[in-house]
């Protein structure tokens, strides 16, 4: 996840970004290498200077781009100076490696200045045992808030909501609640929205800034807040919460609990992660890699892409068992042999593009039992029509390379026969996967490639076989 939270530490300006990034969005070499020799010489001043005005994402990209030792030795010579939001825009496998050769202590003390959005992001991959130890050294409101976050699901509302936030009675009147404002020190940052609560804590509704600054000081609050529509549940996926945001263009959104109390408020910054990390995720799984990142071990990398691999495998050996049907007709037209590849591939893609379509239109909720059979009928008829496309001008090519009319045809049909075959392949494997319950962006590859495969050869390699038998 790359947070985007807007800190006064964190906010670099223009010309110090276009020090640091070339025109590509890259780390300057220049800039690396002086950075990588202030920590030879174990310059903290010049760090300090350098890198304690970066932006947090900033800090992240740096961070990435040092090698282990630099970055163990950056942070610290950095100490207390190390802005540890900056672990929320680099790749797990870093942050891990940072925060593993930091005491618990250290940790701990980091964790107090970061908001609980923050601090949750970094606390859950860790151990349990240094989790508890770290909480153990926190005070006890904030041990018991970021406890209470952790426990709740992971990829759930309640791991990326932020505990620090505004509530008010409804009693109050406008004037009591902008003098709380300014007073209380213990207030969040930024916030868009003030939430109405009971003595129990039950979410009575909100109030946007902008209403407060335009009513008098006199009104009550009960008299100008509205009814908080869409409230989170904390046990919620991240991915619906999400979602929630993009169809009601919401800033900002309350979370409950099971009993409806506020326990904290969602923002849209977290929301563009989450977005972003779901997408990220769809894409690797659609192609075998999980959750794979560039930090990874070879090792690791090699863990995470062999299993699918070998379900490819398995796969493949289903398609060659219906080649070795074959043998016989192969044997008497070498071209066959030629041509085979072009239709398994051609129906592989035409498969992948349906699946892909599918797959994100599952994801994103836009295909459903309502109008799953019209997007069916739709895919059906594009892949009849590319097949007509694609027939006639690989009968062609087929039919002057060979100098077989006759085998044109052939192959035009087997074509026409794969594409309508990779179209409902394309489309059914995801909504059967998701109907199961299981994660279409995982398996869909795999399988489609499978049915686009064996119906290609089976068609292509009867038709051929049916061809040379009445020849």
């Amino acid at each position: 996840m790359e947070n985007q939270h807007e800190t006064t530490q964190g906010a670099g300006s223009a010309d110090a970004k276009a020090d640091i990034y070339d025109d590509d969005g890259v780390i300057r070499a220049s800039f690396l290498a002086h950075i990588g020799a202030a920590i030879a010489d174990r310059d903290t001043i010049t760090l300090k200077r350098e890198v304690g005005g970066l932006h947090q994402s900033e800090l992240g990209d740096l961070l990435e781009a040092l090698i282990p030792e630099q970055r163990h030795a950056l942070v610290g010579l950095l100490g207390k100076d190390f802005d540890f939001s900056a672990l929320t825009e680099v790749d797990e496998a870093i942050r891990l490696d940072i925060v593993d050769n930091l005491p618990n202590d250290q940790i701990a003390e980091a964790v107090q200045e970061l908001d609980s959005d923050d601090a949750v992001y970094i606390l859950e991959d860790l151990d349990q045992e240094d989790q508890d130890e770290i909480l153990a050294k926190l005070p006890f409101t904030e041990r018991v808030r970021l406890r209470r976050s952790l426990d709740y699901p992971e990829e759930s509302a309640g791991r990326r909501m932020q505990t620090e936030f505004v509530a008010v009675p409804p009693f109050w009147t406008v004037g009591q609640t902008i003098d709380y404002m300014r007073e209380d020190q213990d207030l969040p940052d930024s916030f868009t929205q003030i939430f109405v609560i009971d003595p129990t804590f039950k979410l009575l509704g909100a109030v946007d800034l902008d209403q407060i600054l335009r009513t008098k000081r006199a009104v009550k609050i009960g008299d100008i807040m509205h009814e908080t529509r869409h409230a989170i549940p904390a046990t919620m996926d991240q991915e619906e919460a999400a979602r929630e945001f993009e169809q009601y263009d919401l800033l900002s959104a309350a979370v409950v609990d099971e009993n409806e109390r506020l326990v904290g408020v969602l923002t849209i910054d977290d929301v563009v992660d989450v977005i972003q990390q779901e997408a990220e995720e769809d894409l690797l799984r659609m192609g075998g890699v999980g959750d794979e990142e560039l930090s990874d071990t070879v090792f690791a990398t090699s863990r995470s892409r062999a299993p699918w691999l070998l379900v490819n495998l398995a796969t493949a050996f289903v398609s060659a068992t219906v080649i070795s049907q074959f043998g016989a007709t192969i044997e008497q037209m070498v071209a066959l042999a030629a041509l085979m590849p072009i239709v398994a591939s051609l129906g592989g893609n035409a498969g992948t593009q349906t699946m892909t379509v599918t797959v994100r239109a599952l994801a994103t909720k836009d295909l459903d039992i309502y109008n799953a059979g019209r997007v069916i009928r739709r895919e059906v008829m594009v892949g009849f029509l590319n097949g007509i496309l694609i027939a006639a001008v690989i009968g062609a090519i087929a039919a002057a390379w060979f100098q077989n009319v006759d085998l044109g045809y052939v192959i035009a049909a087997a074509m026409v026969v794969n594409m309508l075959a990779a179209a409902l392949a394309g489309i059914l494997i995801p909504l059967l996967l998701d109907r199961a319950g299981a994660d279409p962006a995982i398996a869909s590859s795999v399988f489609t490639t499978m049915i686009t495969d064996v119906i290609g050869f089976l068609a292509f390699l009867s038709l051929a076989s049916w061809w040379l038998h009445l020849g």
